[in-house]
C-alpha cells in the first residue's frame, strides 16, 4: 500500500472533501493537521516547492497537490493507477 500524507486544518472544507475521497476508497493516510502552526506550515510549503493552500497531498513522498488535483486525477482514472502497489 502506498503512503499517503495530507496536510491538514481542521475545518478547511477542502480538506474535509480530500479526506472523504481518501475514507471513501478505504486509503489509510497520514495526517497532518497544522492549525494555526506557522512552522509546521512552513516545512509544509518547503515539501511543496512554495504552495502555502491546504491541503496538500502525497504519495510516496511525490506531492500531488490539493483537493482539485486530487479528484482531477480520479476522474481521469489515474488515482487509483498510482494507488496499485
Amino acid at each position: 500500500m502506498p503512503q499517503i500524507e495530507i496536510y491538514t486544518w481542521t475545518f478547511c472544507p477542502y480538506c474535509v472533501r480530500a479526506k472523504a475521497l481518501l475514507d471513501d476508497k478505504e486509503l489509510t493516510y497520514t495526517e497532518y493537521v497544522i492549525d494555526g502552526d506557522e512552522e509546521a506550515r512552513e516545512a509544509m510549503s518547503r515539501r511543496t516547492g512554495g504552495r502555502r493552500s491546504l491541503p496538500q497531498i502525497f504519495i510516496d513522498g511525490r506531492h500531488l497537490g490539493g483537493c482539485s488535483e486530487l479528484y482531477a486525477l480520479e476522474r481521469a482514472g489515474t488515482l487509483d493507477v498510482m494507488l496499485t502497489p
